[in-house]
């Protein structure tokens, strides 16, 4: 494991981690995007890209502008910054090591994952983990406030038990984004991973996701595990089912 920094498009430097396997180049480079507001460093973050590269993967997580380690500012960001902070993020992967075949992304950052992944043209596979089908569908974590939002321009918001200050153009930027058509035009391989008993993100969005997409698509069930993955059991699995899945359509080593 090795801590890494990079700028964006927007001269901000952004924080990462780079889970390289001990054995050898591995399979192939993976980019893990993490949940709404979450961070690189949260449980299932972890234990997703630890696993990953414990089966032969070199997978890099980061935080997205205003998170965790990186610099900038929450309330300057939206869907769209988001997409692009991935796609800087896996420019960095293509010129420091290898670039991308495989994009993982949990809740909101699976939904980033699909959306940006036909702007990285070396990804061949997409996996989502709780995932929504639209981005828009983060604003019902504030709904009381999205009236004070629209009028004013921004408000502070309580998410998670942390105040994040959410802007209009947040809201409107992510009401923009049309994932059934990125969908129709996928061209990858796309995993669809939901527990039906989601209770953030039901799985109906799951379905959603697999009916706009085109073969060749899986769907695998979570069981019982919630949103955040917090069983460590249910991290892990997910990322054992990512690993056998994806080694189906990557190439067997790095691109160079």
């Amino acid at each position: 494991m090795s801590r890494i920094h990079f700028e964006n498009r927007s001269g901000v430097r952004l924080a990462g981690t780079l889970e390289t396997p001990t054995d050898g180049p591995g399979h192939a480079c993976a980019l893990f995007a993490h949940c709404f507001t979450c961070g690189r460093d949260i449980r299932a973050a972890r234990e997703i890209t630890e696993h990953l590269a414990a089966a032969g993967f070199s997978v890099m997580r980061f935080d997205f502008t205003g998170l965790g380690e990186s610099e900038g500012d929450f309330a300057d960001t939206h869907f769209s910054s988001n997409l692009d902070d991935l796609e800087d993020a896996a420019a960095w992967l293509g010129k420091e090591l290898s670039p991308p075949q495989l994009l993982v992304g949990h809740s909101l950052g699976g939904a980033a994952c699909l959306a940006v992944s036909e702007r990285i043209e070396s990804v061949r596979a997409v996996a989502t983990i709780g995932a929504p089908s639209s981005p828009d569908n983060v604003i019902g974590h504030f709904d009381d406030h999205v009236d004070e939002i629209m009028q004013e321009g921004s408000a502070e918001v309580d998410l998670a038990g942390r105040r994040f200050r959410i802007r209009r153009d947040f809201i409107e930027d992510a009401r923009d984004h049309d994932l059934s058509e990125r969908l129709d035009r996928l061209g990858r391989s796309l995993l669809v991973m939901h527990s039906p008993v989601d209770t953030v993100v039901s799985i109906d969005h799951a379905q959603r996701i697999f009916t706009a997409a085109r073969h060749p698509r899986s769907f695998i069930s979570l069981d019982n595990a919630d949103h955040l993955l917090s069983d460590p059991a249910d991290a892990r699995w997910a990322a054992a089912i990512i690993a056998a899945w994806a080694a189906r359509f990557v190439a067997p080593g790095p691109l160079g």
